[in-house]
């Protein structure tokens, strides 16, 4: 005997029940369109003004210059100067002969035009060094954690080469 339910044979293989009719998804969110992105010409040189300026053999004065970012080539190769290794002191007038593009209207900057330089002109030029080379600036704020007071406090190593 065989047994119907509501209305089908008991022995008949099972139907796979009605699936319901599908439903789209909602489309996701478009995303926002991305900000153009602006490209900046990378800055590889900068301007300056000496305190106090470079006064050559004529006795003319040079203040105005131009100074290009270090490469990793302008660190090392000083290095190996016989003056820098008998002097470690000696890096920073290497170093700043290197990256100094333009004086005034001197036709060439070098070690020994850096070496004549008055030491305030010389610390001038070391921090100047330091801060295109360190993004614009060797100085980071920070908090106390003990009385919340702000400061900046220098990041910079003491001698260029230094970080």
């Amino acid at each position: 005997m065989r047994r119907q339910i509501a209305g089908r044979d008991a022995a008949a293989p099972e139907a796979a029940p009605e699936a319901e009719p599908e439903v789209a998804a909602p489309a996701p969110a478009a995303a926002p369109a991305p900000a153009p992105v602006v490209e900046r010409a990378l800055r590889t040189e900068f301007d300056f003004e000496l305190p106090r300026g470079y006064v050559d053999a004529s006795g003319t004065v040079h203040r105005h210059g131009t100074m290009r970012l270090a490469t990793a080539r302008d660190e090392l190769v000083p290095l190996r100067d016989v003056r820098v290794q008998e002097n470690a002191a000696y890096l920073s007038v290497v170093l700043l002969g290197r990256v100094i593009t333009r004086l005034g209207t001197l036709p060439a900057v070098h070690d020994g035009v850096v070496e004549e330089m008055f030491a305030s002109d010389l610390a001038f030029l070391q921090d100047f060094y330091r801060q295109i080379n360190a993004e614009g600036h060797t100085r980071a704020s920070v908090t106390c954690p003990s009385c919340r007071d702000t400061f900046e406090v220098e990041l910079g190593g003491s001698r260029l080469g230094e970080s």
